[in-house]
């Protein structure tokens, strides 16, 4: 895995590298700023702020440029302030004034200098990290490639188990690539149904619920419990006929998340007399997470409520503005 250099890459765009004649001139410019500030005030008083306006221009000098231009700036502003600005033949303490200026300035420079070098080391360690997670991400999609492969191999003399199991590696394949999208943090449920959902008719098709991002290992077992409900209402469900419709609804109260996915306008429902993998996996999903399911196969369609704790530690963001109420179309 090879390191990109970091010392172009993380520049500002516009911004100087450092130790470079443009740093340089930059501190020139800030110097002569400081020069004309220090003119200006010459005129409230000419005995104070002799070297002070010069300050500023050696710290934007040295976390712009590094040691060498903050240096640079210390001396130019002292070369400016005493050619233009101590008054000749040189009065009481003018010497004891630039002592402390050139005191004053190392300590801004030696400070301003140790707060780049650290925060290029976090920095440098923050891009590693993305850069090792991509890394890391590439490899499992290609092993998830690979897996797809033989299972369609070994199956292929029973297409209806292999594509179900296809199928399912392919949700968990999209809810990855969502909590990438996060940063490995997690996935927000809107975009887990949103994802989930989006094949079918969108139209008959509304969500709503607050933003709320889903630890990573939630998030994948949300995404296996929305694909088994999406696929039911396709093959058995709402989505099965023209006027069928769905609604998801979810809410945060007291640490819990409460989640209802509800069927309307299908098929006249019953309760299943065959209970399968999907079946199992569904109703015990969320069990590790202290979380239970209610599925109720009503008559005027099916109904699920989900509900599952969430801790402060595992709860990433809750946000009070809703989803949007409808899925949009595939582009």
């Amino acid at each position: 895995m090879r390191v990109p250099d970091y010392q172009h890459s993380l520049t500002w765009r516009g911004r100087p590298s450092p130790g470079s004649a443009g740093a340089y001139a930059f501190a020139t410019f800030l110097v002569v700023i400081a020069g004309l500030i220090r003119w200006g005030l010459s005129f409230i008083s000419g005995d104070i702020f002799v070297f002070a306006a010069f300050y500023p221009a050696i710290l934007f000098a040295t976390y712009i440029g590094g040691t060498g231009v903050g240096v640079f700036a210390a001396l130019l502003g002292a070369a400016i302030a005493w050619g233009a600005f101590v008054p000749h033949p040189l009065g009481a303490g003018v010497e004891i004034k630039l002592l402390a200026y050139l005191v004053a300035s190392t300590l801004i420079i030696w400070g301003a200098d140790h707060y780049r070098s650290v925060r290029k080391r976090l920095e440098d360690e923050e891009n590693f990290r993305k850069l090792a997670v991509e890394e890391l991400a590439h490899r499992l999609k290609n092993k998830l490639a690979t897996i797809q492969s033989i299972i369609s191999f070994q199956l292929r003399e029973d297409p209806q188990v292999r594509d179900s199991i296809l199928s399912r590696l392919s949700a968990l394949a999209a809810t990855d690539d969502l909590i990438m999208a996060a940063q490995g943090k997690g996935a927000r449920i809107g975009d887990i149904i949103t994802t989930e959902l989006r094949p079918y008719d969108v139209a008959r098709i509304s969500i709503k619920g607050p933003d709320i991002l889903l630890p990573p290992k939630l998030a994948l077992t949300m995404a296996l419990l929305f694909h088994e409900l999406a696929t039911n209402a396709a093959k058995y469900g709402a989505l099965s006929q023209s006027v069928g419709r769905i609604a998801v609804r979810w809410s945060y109260s007291d640490a819990w998340l409460n989640l209802e996915w509800r069927e309307s306008g299908g098929p006249a429902v019953s309760v299943p007399h065959h209970c399968g993998f999907g079946t199992r996996l569904f109703m015990r999903a969320l069990a590790q997470f202290d979380g239970k399911v209610d599925a109720t196969f009503a008559s005027a369609g099916f109904v699920c409520k989900l509900n599952v704790p969430l801790s402060d530690g595992a709860l990433t963001s809750v946000l009070a503005v809703p989803t949007a109420s409808t899925l949009q179309p595939i582009e």
